[in-house]
């Protein structure tokens, strides 16, 4: 899938953050109710907007997003903090 095809930023809409086309649904937005267990279903229901093209279309967009960058992922990095 390519995500362009379904996500746009536009400065007018959302501060220039990631849309979906011919939406106000942010990406980021539907990434976390992904990441908080919603269903696709559930999506639909409360958000109409929303359509399946859309959760493929975020998930590569996410995917291209992290493909150059390097990450470490920290298990608590309060600790870190307090330990140093």
């Amino acid at each position: 899938m390519n995500w362009r095809d379904h996500i746009h930023s536009d400065p007018k809409i959302g501060f220039g953050k990631p849309i979906f086309r011919d939406t106000r649904i942010k990406v980021e937005f539907v990434l976390k109710l992904i990441a908080a267990g919603w269903s696709a279903e559930q999506m639909a229901e409360e958000y109409p907007g929303i359509v399946p093209e859309h959760l493929r279309a975020a998930a590569a967009f996410a995917a291209d997003m992290m493909r150059d960058e390097e990450y470490v992922a920290i298990e608590n990095p309060t600790r870190m903090l307090i330990g140093s």
